[in-house]
Protein backbone atom coordinates (compact mmCIF):
# COMPACT_ATOMS: atom_id res chain seq x y z
CA UNK A 1 0.00 0.00 0.00
CA UNK A 2 1.38 3.49 -0.84
CA UNK A 3 2.63 5.33 2.20
CA UNK A 4 0.18 8.20 1.58
CA UNK A 5 -2.72 5.83 2.22
CA UNK A 6 -1.28 4.22 5.33
CA UNK A 7 -3.06 5.05 8.59
CA UNK A 8 -0.92 7.16 10.93
CA UNK A 9 -2.83 6.82 14.20
CA UNK A 10 -0.45 8.81 16.39
CA UNK A 11 0.42 11.66 14.00
CA UNK A 12 -2.72 13.81 13.68
CA UNK A 13 -2.59 17.12 11.85
CA UNK A 14 -1.66 20.21 13.85
CA UNK A 15 -5.21 21.55 13.58
CA UNK A 16 -6.66 18.41 15.23
CA UNK A 17 -5.73 19.47 18.76
CA UNK A 18 -7.66 22.77 18.92
CA UNK A 19 -10.64 21.26 17.07
CA UNK A 20 -10.89 18.23 19.36
CA UNK A 21 -10.37 20.46 22.41
CA UNK A 22 -13.24 22.70 21.25
CA UNK A 23 -15.54 19.69 20.81
CA UNK A 24 -14.65 18.40 24.29
CA UNK A 25 -15.43 21.82 25.74
CA UNK A 26 -18.73 21.87 23.83
CA UNK A 27 -19.82 18.57 25.40
CA UNK A 28 -19.41 20.03 28.87
CA UNK A 29 -21.20 23.21 27.81
CA UNK A 30 -24.16 21.14 26.62
CA UNK A 31 -24.48 19.34 29.95
CA UNK A 32 -25.28 22.58 31.82
CA UNK A 33 -27.30 24.39 29.16
CA UNK A 34 -30.58 22.88 30.51
CA UNK A 35 -29.89 23.82 34.16
CA UNK A 36 -31.35 27.38 34.10
CA UNK A 37 -34.27 26.05 32.02
CA UNK A 38 -35.45 23.44 34.53
CA UNK A 39 -37.35 25.99 36.60
CA UNK A 40 -38.91 27.36 33.39
CA UNK A 41 -40.01 23.87 32.35
CA UNK A 42 -41.34 23.28 35.87
CA UNK A 43 -43.55 26.37 35.67
CA UNK A 44 -44.70 25.43 32.17
CA UNK A 45 -45.48 21.76 32.82
CA UNK A 46 -46.23 21.80 36.55
CA UNK A 47 -44.05 18.94 37.83
CA UNK A 48 -42.82 18.71 41.43
CA UNK A 49 -39.44 19.78 42.87
CA UNK A 50 -38.68 16.09 43.29
CA UNK A 51 -39.13 15.43 39.58
CA UNK A 52 -37.08 18.54 38.81
CA UNK A 53 -34.12 17.04 40.66
CA UNK A 54 -34.72 13.69 38.94
CA UNK A 55 -34.57 15.48 35.57
CA UNK A 56 -31.24 16.98 36.58
CA UNK A 57 -29.75 13.95 38.31
CA UNK A 58 -30.77 11.18 35.92
CA UNK A 59 -28.12 12.52 33.57
CA UNK A 60 -25.39 11.79 36.12
CA UNK A 61 -26.71 8.31 36.93
CA UNK A 62 -26.96 7.29 33.27
CA UNK A 63 -23.55 8.82 32.57
CA UNK A 64 -22.04 6.78 35.41
CA UNK A 65 -23.49 3.47 34.23
CA UNK A 66 -22.46 4.19 30.62
CA UNK A 67 -18.98 5.23 31.68
CA UNK A 68 -18.44 2.05 33.70
CA UNK A 69 -19.67 -0.20 30.87
CA UNK A 70 -18.58 1.65 27.72
CA UNK A 71 -15.92 4.06 28.90
CA UNK A 72 -13.11 2.05 27.27
CA UNK A 73 -14.77 1.45 23.89
CA UNK A 74 -12.41 3.81 22.07
CA UNK A 75 -9.37 1.80 23.17
CA UNK A 76 -10.75 -1.12 21.15
CA UNK A 77 -12.72 0.55 18.34
CA UNK A 78 -10.64 3.68 17.82
CA UNK A 79 -11.35 7.24 18.96
CA UNK A 80 -13.10 8.50 15.82
CA UNK A 81 -16.06 6.06 15.60
CA UNK A 82 -16.81 6.44 19.31
CA UNK A 83 -16.64 10.26 19.19
CA UNK A 84 -18.83 10.44 16.08
CA UNK A 85 -21.39 8.06 17.62
CA UNK A 86 -21.51 10.20 20.78
CA UNK A 87 -22.00 13.34 18.69
CA UNK A 88 -24.93 11.70 16.90
CA UNK A 89 -26.51 10.68 20.22
CA UNK A 90 -26.00 14.23 21.47
CA UNK A 91 -27.89 15.58 18.44
CA UNK A 92 -30.71 13.12 19.23
CA UNK A 93 -30.86 14.41 22.79
CA UNK A 94 -31.11 17.99 21.52
CA UNK A 95 -33.99 16.99 19.24
CA UNK A 96 -35.71 15.43 22.27
CA UNK A 97 -35.26 18.66 24.25
CA UNK A 98 -36.77 20.70 21.43
CA UNK A 99 -39.79 18.41 21.03
CA UNK A 100 -40.43 17.71 24.73
CA UNK A 101 -43.90 18.65 25.97
CA UNK A 102 -43.66 17.32 29.51
CA UNK A 103 -41.47 15.73 32.13
CA UNK A 104 -41.31 12.46 30.15
CA UNK A 105 -39.71 14.12 27.16
CA UNK A 106 -37.31 16.01 29.40
CA UNK A 107 -36.20 12.77 31.09
CA UNK A 108 -35.69 11.08 27.72
CA UNK A 109 -33.51 13.97 26.55
CA UNK A 110 -31.39 13.86 29.71
CA UNK A 111 -30.97 10.08 29.43
CA UNK A 112 -29.71 10.43 25.85
CA UNK A 113 -27.38 13.21 27.01
CA UNK A 114 -25.98 11.01 29.76
CA UNK A 115 -25.35 8.12 27.38
CA UNK A 116 -23.56 10.42 24.96
CA UNK A 117 -21.30 11.89 27.63
CA UNK A 118 -20.57 8.52 29.20
CA UNK A 119 -19.48 7.12 25.85
CA UNK A 120 -17.36 10.09 24.79
CA UNK A 121 -15.75 11.30 28.01
CA UNK A 122 -12.73 9.02 28.02
CA UNK A 123 -12.42 8.82 24.23
CA UNK A 124 -12.41 12.56 23.61
CA UNK A 125 -10.21 13.38 26.61
CA UNK A 126 -7.66 10.83 25.40
CA UNK A 127 -7.89 12.12 21.81
CA UNK A 128 -7.18 15.70 22.94
CA UNK A 129 -4.04 14.60 24.80
CA UNK A 130 -2.91 12.39 21.90
CA UNK A 131 -3.49 15.15 19.34
CA UNK A 132 -1.49 17.73 21.29
CA UNK A 133 1.93 18.49 19.78
CA UNK A 134 4.57 16.29 21.47
CA UNK A 135 6.21 19.29 23.10
CA UNK A 136 2.88 20.45 24.51
CA UNK A 137 1.30 17.26 25.88
CA UNK A 138 1.03 18.95 29.27
CA UNK A 139 -1.26 21.52 27.65
CA UNK A 140 -3.61 18.71 26.58
CA UNK A 141 -3.73 17.33 30.11
CA UNK A 142 -4.33 20.80 31.55
CA UNK A 143 -7.16 21.47 29.12
CA UNK A 144 -8.92 18.19 29.90
CA UNK A 145 -8.70 18.98 33.63
CA UNK A 146 -10.24 22.46 33.45
CA UNK A 147 -12.75 21.84 30.63
CA UNK A 148 -15.49 20.24 32.76
CA UNK A 149 -16.07 23.10 35.20
CA UNK A 150 -15.30 25.79 32.60
CA UNK A 151 -17.80 24.23 30.20
CA UNK A 152 -20.45 23.90 32.90
CA UNK A 153 -20.02 27.57 33.79
CA UNK A 154 -20.23 28.67 30.14
CA UNK A 155 -23.33 26.63 29.32
CA UNK A 156 -25.29 27.87 32.31
CA UNK A 157 -24.26 31.49 31.76
CA UNK A 158 -25.16 31.49 28.04
CA UNK A 159 -28.59 30.00 28.71
CA UNK A 160 -29.19 32.46 31.54
CA UNK A 161 -28.27 35.35 29.26
CA UNK A 162 -30.68 34.06 26.58
CA UNK A 163 -33.45 33.82 29.16
CA UNK A 164 -32.88 37.49 29.89
CA UNK A 165 -33.41 38.62 26.29
CA UNK A 166 -35.88 36.19 24.69
CA UNK A 167 -38.83 33.98 25.60
CA UNK A 168 -37.52 31.36 23.12
CA UNK A 169 -34.28 30.72 25.01
CA UNK A 170 -34.53 26.94 24.75
CA UNK A 171 -34.94 27.09 20.96
CA UNK A 172 -31.92 29.35 20.55
CA UNK A 173 -29.77 27.40 23.02
CA UNK A 174 -30.55 23.92 21.76
CA UNK A 175 -30.70 24.99 18.12
CA UNK A 176 -27.21 26.48 18.35
CA UNK A 177 -25.92 23.38 20.13
CA UNK A 178 -27.42 21.08 17.51
CA UNK A 179 -25.74 22.98 14.70
CA UNK A 180 -22.37 22.96 16.47
CA UNK A 181 -22.55 19.23 17.20
CA UNK A 182 -23.40 18.46 13.56
CA UNK A 183 -20.41 20.56 12.53
CA UNK A 184 -18.30 18.74 15.11
CA UNK A 185 -19.23 15.34 13.66
CA UNK A 186 -18.17 16.51 10.20
CA UNK A 187 -14.86 17.78 11.57
CA UNK A 188 -14.06 14.55 13.42
CA UNK A 189 -14.63 12.52 10.24
CA UNK A 190 -11.84 14.54 8.58
CA UNK A 191 -9.34 14.29 11.45
CA UNK A 192 -6.87 11.36 11.40
CA UNK A 193 -7.32 8.62 14.00
CA UNK A 194 -5.17 9.22 17.10
CA UNK A 195 -5.08 5.69 18.53
CA UNK A 196 -4.51 2.12 17.31
CA UNK A 197 -7.35 -0.22 18.38
CA UNK A 198 -6.38 -3.11 20.66
CA UNK A 199 -8.25 -6.41 21.30
CA UNK A 200 -10.36 -7.14 24.37
CA UNK A 201 -13.59 -5.24 23.64
CA UNK A 202 -15.99 -7.54 25.50
CA UNK A 203 -13.71 -7.86 28.51
CA UNK A 204 -13.46 -4.07 28.74
CA UNK A 205 -17.26 -3.77 29.10
CA UNK A 206 -17.24 -5.56 32.46
CA UNK A 207 -17.30 -2.75 35.07
CA UNK A 208 -14.17 -2.67 37.20
CA UNK A 209 -13.86 -0.43 40.25
CA UNK A 210 -10.68 -0.92 42.23
CA UNK A 211 -8.33 1.20 44.33
CA UNK A 212 -4.72 0.09 44.67
CA UNK A 213 -3.63 -0.78 48.19
CA UNK A 214 -1.04 2.00 48.12
CA UNK A 215 -3.75 4.62 47.45
CA UNK A 216 -6.52 3.13 49.54
CA UNK A 217 -5.91 5.20 52.67
CA UNK A 218 -5.86 8.46 50.69
CA UNK A 219 -8.98 7.46 48.78
CA UNK A 220 -10.85 6.60 51.99
CA UNK A 221 -9.92 9.94 53.53
CA UNK A 222 -11.05 11.60 50.30
CA UNK A 223 -14.58 10.18 50.42
CA UNK A 224 -16.02 13.02 52.58
CA UNK A 225 -14.28 15.49 50.24
CA UNK A 226 -15.93 13.99 47.15
CA UNK A 227 -19.31 13.68 48.86
CA UNK A 228 -19.43 17.26 50.13
CA UNK A 229 -18.19 19.08 47.02
CA UNK A 230 -20.32 17.20 44.51
CA UNK A 231 -23.42 17.10 46.69
CA UNK A 232 -23.08 20.89 46.84
CA UNK A 233 -22.54 21.13 43.08
CA UNK A 234 -25.55 18.93 42.35
CA UNK A 235 -27.82 20.93 44.67
CA UNK A 236 -26.84 24.30 43.23
CA UNK A 237 -27.16 23.07 39.64
CA UNK A 238 -30.52 21.40 40.18
CA UNK A 239 -32.24 23.71 42.66
CA UNK A 240 -30.23 26.96 42.53
CA UNK A 241 -32.72 28.78 40.27
CA UNK A 242 -35.65 27.54 42.40
CA UNK A 243 -33.78 28.77 45.48
CA UNK A 244 -33.46 32.26 44.00
CA UNK A 245 -37.17 32.41 43.26
CA UNK A 246 -38.45 30.82 46.48
CA UNK A 247 -36.06 32.15 49.12
CA UNK A 248 -34.85 35.44 47.63
CA UNK A 249 -37.96 36.28 45.58
CA UNK A 250 -35.86 36.78 42.43
CA UNK A 251 -37.02 35.61 39.00
CA UNK A 252 -34.20 36.32 36.55
CA UNK A 253 -32.93 34.08 33.79
CA UNK A 254 -29.51 35.71 33.94
CA UNK A 255 -29.19 35.11 37.69
CA UNK A 256 -30.47 31.55 37.24
CA UNK A 257 -27.51 30.89 34.97
CA UNK A 258 -25.16 32.79 37.27
CA UNK A 259 -25.88 30.44 40.21
CA UNK A 260 -24.20 27.61 38.31
CA UNK A 261 -21.71 29.77 36.39
CA UNK A 262 -20.24 31.37 39.52
CA UNK A 263 -19.75 28.07 41.32
CA UNK A 264 -18.28 26.22 38.33
CA UNK A 265 -16.33 29.18 36.96
CA UNK A 266 -14.53 29.70 40.26
CA UNK A 267 -13.89 25.96 40.39
CA UNK A 268 -12.26 26.02 36.95
CA UNK A 269 -9.95 28.93 37.79
CA UNK A 270 -8.82 28.00 41.30
CA UNK A 271 -6.62 24.97 40.39
CA UNK A 272 -4.69 27.19 37.99
CA UNK A 273 -4.17 29.82 40.65
CA UNK A 274 -3.05 27.23 43.25
CA UNK A 275 -0.99 24.98 40.98
CA UNK A 276 2.18 25.95 42.83
CA UNK A 277 0.92 24.36 46.06
CA UNK A 278 1.64 20.73 46.95
CA UNK A 279 -1.45 18.56 46.22
CA UNK A 280 -2.12 17.79 49.88
CA UNK A 281 -2.06 21.46 50.84
CA UNK A 282 -4.24 22.34 47.85
CA UNK A 283 -6.85 19.86 49.08
CA UNK A 284 -6.75 21.32 52.61
CA UNK A 285 -7.06 24.92 51.41
CA UNK A 286 -9.80 23.91 49.00
CA UNK A 287 -11.88 22.14 51.63
CA UNK A 288 -11.47 25.04 54.04
CA UNK A 289 -12.80 27.32 51.30
CA UNK A 290 -15.75 24.97 50.67
CA UNK A 291 -16.59 25.01 54.38
CA UNK A 292 -16.38 28.80 54.53
CA UNK A 293 -18.37 29.20 51.31
CA UNK A 294 -21.19 26.94 52.50
CA UNK A 295 -21.27 28.90 55.76
CA UNK A 296 -21.70 32.11 53.75
CA UNK A 297 -24.49 30.49 51.73
CA UNK A 298 -26.34 29.60 54.93
CA UNK A 299 -25.94 33.15 56.29
CA UNK A 300 -27.16 34.64 53.02
CA UNK A 301 -30.24 32.42 53.00
CA UNK A 302 -31.00 33.28 56.61
CA UNK A 303 -30.63 37.03 56.04
CA UNK A 304 -31.89 37.30 52.46
CA UNK A 305 -28.61 38.85 51.30
CA UNK A 306 -28.50 37.96 47.61
CA UNK A 307 -25.01 39.40 46.99
CA UNK A 308 -23.63 37.29 49.84
CA UNK A 309 -25.20 34.23 48.23
CA UNK A 310 -23.08 34.70 45.11
CA UNK A 311 -19.97 35.48 47.18
CA UNK A 312 -20.51 32.23 49.07
CA UNK A 313 -20.99 30.37 45.79
CA UNK A 314 -17.73 31.76 44.42
CA UNK A 315 -15.77 30.86 47.57
CA UNK A 316 -17.25 27.36 47.70
CA UNK A 317 -16.70 26.89 43.96
CA UNK A 318 -13.04 27.88 44.23
CA UNK A 319 -12.65 25.36 47.02
CA UNK A 320 -14.45 22.69 45.00
CA UNK A 321 -12.04 22.97 42.08
CA UNK A 322 -8.91 23.18 44.23
CA UNK A 323 -9.80 20.31 46.56
CA UNK A 324 -10.81 17.99 43.73
CA UNK A 325 -7.63 18.76 41.79
CA UNK A 326 -5.51 18.32 44.91
CA UNK A 327 -7.08 14.95 45.70
CA UNK A 328 -6.55 13.66 42.16
CA UNK A 329 -2.94 14.83 42.14
CA UNK A 330 -2.39 13.12 45.49
CA UNK A 331 -3.87 9.76 44.50
CA UNK A 332 -2.52 9.27 40.97
CA UNK A 333 1.19 9.05 41.92
CA UNK A 334 0.29 6.45 44.59
CA UNK A 335 -1.39 4.23 42.02
CA UNK A 336 0.45 1.89 39.62
CA UNK A 337 -0.10 2.82 35.98
CA UNK A 338 -2.05 -0.35 35.16
CA UNK A 339 -4.51 0.34 38.02
CA UNK A 340 -5.25 4.01 37.35
CA UNK A 341 -8.29 3.38 35.14
CA UNK A 342 -9.93 1.51 38.02
CA UNK A 343 -8.98 4.36 40.39
CA UNK A 344 -10.74 6.90 38.18
CA UNK A 345 -13.74 4.56 37.90
CA UNK A 346 -13.96 4.57 41.71
CA UNK A 347 -13.65 8.36 41.82
CA UNK A 348 -16.34 8.76 39.14
CA UNK A 349 -18.60 6.34 41.01
CA UNK A 350 -18.52 8.47 44.17
CA UNK A 351 -18.64 11.73 42.20
CA UNK A 352 -21.72 10.98 40.12
CA UNK A 353 -23.60 9.32 42.98
CA UNK A 354 -22.92 12.44 45.09
CA UNK A 355 -24.05 14.67 42.21
CA UNK A 356 -27.34 12.84 41.84
CA UNK A 357 -28.64 10.98 44.89
CA UNK A 358 -28.52 13.77 47.55
CA UNK A 359 -30.22 16.37 45.28
CA UNK A 360 -32.98 13.87 44.41
CA UNK A 361 -33.55 13.25 48.12
CA UNK A 362 -33.68 17.02 48.72
CA UNK A 363 -36.16 17.53 45.89
CA UNK A 364 -38.59 15.00 47.31
CA UNK A 365 -38.12 16.43 50.83
CA UNK A 366 -39.31 19.91 49.76
CA UNK A 367 -43.06 19.12 50.03
CA UNK A 368 -42.46 17.74 53.54
CA UNK A 369 -40.16 20.37 55.07
CA UNK A 370 -40.56 23.35 52.74
CA UNK A 371 -37.95 24.77 50.40
CA UNK A 372 -36.24 26.93 53.02
CA UNK A 373 -36.08 24.16 55.62
CA UNK A 374 -34.82 21.61 53.10
CA UNK A 375 -32.14 23.99 51.84
CA UNK A 376 -30.90 24.84 55.33
CA UNK A 377 -30.80 21.18 56.38
CA UNK A 378 -29.03 20.15 53.17
CA UNK A 379 -26.39 22.88 53.32
CA UNK A 380 -25.96 22.25 57.04
CA UNK A 381 -25.17 18.60 56.31
CA UNK A 382 -22.73 19.63 53.56
CA UNK A 383 -21.08 22.06 56.01
CA UNK A 384 -20.52 19.29 58.58
CA UNK A 385 -19.14 16.82 56.01
CA UNK A 386 -16.88 19.44 54.44
CA UNK A 387 -15.50 20.39 57.88
CA UNK A 388 -14.74 16.71 58.54
CA UNK A 389 -13.10 16.47 55.11
CA UNK A 390 -10.93 19.50 55.89
CA UNK A 391 -9.62 17.88 59.06
CA UNK A 392 -9.04 14.54 57.33
CA UNK A 393 -7.02 16.24 54.58
CA UNK A 394 -5.11 18.39 57.09
CA UNK A 395 -3.96 15.62 59.44
CA UNK A 396 -1.62 13.81 56.97
CA UNK A 397 -0.06 17.07 55.78
CA UNK A 398 0.49 18.06 59.40
CA UNK A 399 2.16 14.75 60.22
CA UNK A 400 4.41 15.06 57.14
CA UNK A 401 5.47 18.50 58.30
CA UNK A 402 6.34 17.32 61.86
CA UNK A 403 9.98 16.69 62.79
CA UNK A 404 11.08 13.08 62.71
Amino acid sequence: MPEALTLQPHRPSSIAFPLLAAILFLFFVSSSVPSPLFVVFQERWGFSPGMLTVAFSIYSLVLLVTLLVAGSLSDHLGRKPVIVAALVIQVVSIALFLTADGIGGLLAARIAQGISMGVVNGALSAAVIEAAPPARRALGSLFTSISPLAGLATGAFVTGALLGVTDKAEIWAFGLLGGLFCLGASIVLLIPETASPVPGLLRSMVPSVHVARSARDGFTRGLPLLLSIWALGGFVSALGPSLLRTVFGVSSGLLNGATVAVLCGAGAVSPLMMRGLPPGRMAVVGMAAVTAGVGLLLVSIGTGALALFFVGGAVAGAGLGASFSGLIQSLVPLTPVHERAELFAAIFLVTYLSLSVPPIAAGFAVPLTGFLGTTQAYLGAVLIVSAIATVLQWLPSRSRGAPA
